[in-house]
């Protein structure tokens, strides 16, 4: 019984912790918070970590039912996740996002930190369709409150890192300066936009196939 929690919590570990991959989203939060201060990059890595546990343990508990009763699929998920991205590669590319003065209102930064916290940080970028159909399937696997239990607790864990890893390349910012950060959104911006293109595509083929099965 130790022995199959121990397997059980590797898995999950090892699969949403390469499902949201914090590291290859660091720059992309870096990009996008490069103009606030200190304080309000760590106040939107931790608005956006908040939401995407509080999302995930939905899902992990309701989303099967959800997804059913609205009639919804991971492949809609996947191409909407994709438009998402596109957009915001296509800003970054130009150099527009986190491009929010200090000498701005006070109430201008904070809802631009709530808006970018939930969209796209929070959903689609932390918790995308990949880690909400994983959270789903493991919650499914686990037959017993000791499953449970180990499945909240490590995707708390990997959000944690997500949190850590966000703040931590807070410092990076603070090294490239201004010009430094305007070339790496550039950089970033294609990246994004090609990630777009494969969530989209991803999403969009198995519904042609089935269109053109039936």
């Amino acid at each position: 019984m130790t022995e199959d929690i121990y397997t059980f919590a590797i898995l999950v570990f090892t699969s949403f912790f390469t499902l949201i991959n914090p590291v290859s989203s660091m720059p992309v939060f870096m990009t996008m918070t490069a103009n606030l201060s200190k304080k309000r990059r760590v106040q939107t890595a931790k608005k956006a970590t908040i939401v995407a546990l509080i999302t995930l343990i939905l899902f992990a508990f309701s989303g099967q039912i959800l997804f059913n009763f609205f009639g919804i699929s991971v492949n809609s998920f996947r191409i909407v996740g994709g438009v998402i991205f596109f957009a915001m590669g296509w800003d970054m590319l130009q150099a527009r996002l986190g491009s929010m003065k200090h000498t701005v209102e006070e109430e201008k930064i904070d809802a631009y930190v709530e808006d970018i916290s939930i969209t796209p940080l929070a959903i689609p970028m932390i918790c995308g369709p990949g880690a909400i159909t994983n959270a789903i399937v493991l919650m499914e696997d686990s037959h017993t409150v000791m499953h449970k239990a180990v499945l909240l607790g490590i995707i708390t864990l990997v959000i944690l890192l997500t949190y850590l890893i966000y703040v931590g390349g807070s410092k990076i910012i603070d090294f490239l300066g201004e010009t430094g950060n305007k070339v790496m959104m550039r950089l970033m911006g294609l990246i994004v936009m090609v990630i777009a293109v494969e969530f989209f595509f991803s999403g969009l083929k198995p519904i042609v196939i089935d269109i053109l099965n039936s």
